[in-house]
């Protein structure tokens, strides 16, 4: 079989730049804050059950300062603390961060440069206190009896789930970022938005866990939640086996998919996989390489599919009239993800380029990520 080279094209979003060395081994904060004269401000870690105090300064009519630390050895969540307000940032390099505020909006009209990641922090502050503002206005409501508690219980589902629908932007499309992290650990009247218990919330947990553990094994934070993630699992585990669900968990190694096909039909992963090898293919065809790459693919598809070989793609096009177009005339299953880019499924997959490929053994076992497109034969082979 002809062997080819296919460039592989960065999702978008789904980008991560690992940490690089650097001689100097401290981090700066800098900035001013404008009508503090006099008033302390704090700079201080925030851990994953405390808050340390790392340094402060008494600002002046100027209000400059700044804070030099060492670096962390592995990403780590800081904030400046003035009264009782707070900016929340975090590190991930040597980098400098820049900020200017103004002590009487000090938590929400500043403004950060140096951090793509200290930008998205602020963004995801704001989604949350929109939502406690919201909610704080509900329950001021139903304390007056001007709502009812059914009213109450819904419009605050409805809250909680737009900052869900807005976090879970940063936690699918970066899942190993600290912004990613700090959206989803933001709270509520001291719970989390995101329910550990609840199956779709569970996701969140899963990608960000997946992530972290891959890129930050030895971090504490990784563990930390990793330990939270597997609890999530085995609650829901046994929530679907209490409503007498009939899906043995222990034979299924790999994280299912369910998704609609040309006809809207959803199909699932684990309706195809049984007693069969699985390539799961996770493709964009408007990419350039799209064709190229389905041609291969069929060469495989015909030398081995009487021999239980099939394909599962998953399209992350955007444009669903051009998926339908190209997938009409393809032979193997195909379905897509309405969600593109910010695909959850491509997320708990781990999926940071594409295209991304994964082969399953009869057993359901996930044997394999493909790295090299010219190995897959040989992989297959030896599978069969």
């Amino acid at each position: 079989m002809k062997s080819i080279s296919i460039p592989f094209r960065i999702v978008p979003l789904v980008v991560f730049f690992m940490l690089t060395s650097c001689k100097d081994s401290d981090f700066t904060v800098e900035g001013v804050v404008s009508g503090a004269d006099g008033q302390v401000m704090y700079f201080e870690n925030v851990g994953i059950a405390s808050v340390q105090t790392l340094d402060s300064v008494r600002l002046t009519a100027a209000g400059k300062f700044s804070f030099r630390h060492p670096r962390p050895s592995y990403p780590e969540f800081y904030r400046f603390r003035l009264n009782n307000q707070w900016i929340n940032f975090a590190i991930d390099s040597t980098e400098t961060l820049t900020f200017a505020a103004d002590a009487g909006t000090f938590a929400t009209s500043y403004t950060v440069e140096g951090s793509e990641n200290a930008k998205a922090i602020k963004a995801i502050t704001l989604a949350q206190l929109d939502a406690n503002q919201a909610i704080g206005k509900l329950r001021k409501e139903r304390e007056g009896h001007l709502i009812p508690d059914t009213i109450y219980q819904a419009q605050v589902s409805e809250v909680a789930g737009e900052y869900k629908d807005f976090a879970r932007r940063y936690i699918y499309t970066v899942p190993m970022s600290t912004a990613a992290y700090f959206a989803l650990f933001q709270q509520i009247d001291g719970l989390l938005f995101f329910d550990l218990y609840d199956k779709d919330d569970s996701k969140a947990y899963g990608a960000v866990a997946t992530s972290f553990d891959h890129y930050y094994p030895e971090s504490a934070r990784s563990k930390h939640l990793h330990n939270l993630a597997l609890q999530s699992i085995k609650v829901i585990r046994q929530q679907r086996a209490s409503q007498e669900e009939k899906i043995n968990i222990e034979e299924i190694n790999y994280l299912d998919i369910s998704l609609p096909n040309l006809r809207g039909e959803k199909i699932s992963l684990s309706s195809i996989a049984p007693g069969k090898i699985v390539l799961i293919n996770f493709t964009a065809y408007q990419a350039e390489w799209s064709p190229e790459l389905n041609m291969e693919l069929a060469s495989l598809y015909t030398t081995y599919n009487e021999r239980g070989f099939v394909i599962y793609q998953v399209s992350l096009d955007a444009d669903a009239h051009y998926w339908k177009n190209i997938s009409s005339n393809l032979p193997w299953l195909c379905v897509r993800d309405p969600e593109s880019v910010y695909s959850q499924i491509a997320a708990l997959y781990n999926v940071r380029q594409l295209p991304a490929l994964f082969l399953l053994d009869r057993q359901g076992n996930l044997v394999k990520r493909v790295e090299e497109l010219t190995t897959l034969e040989t992989d297959i082979k030896k599978i069969l």
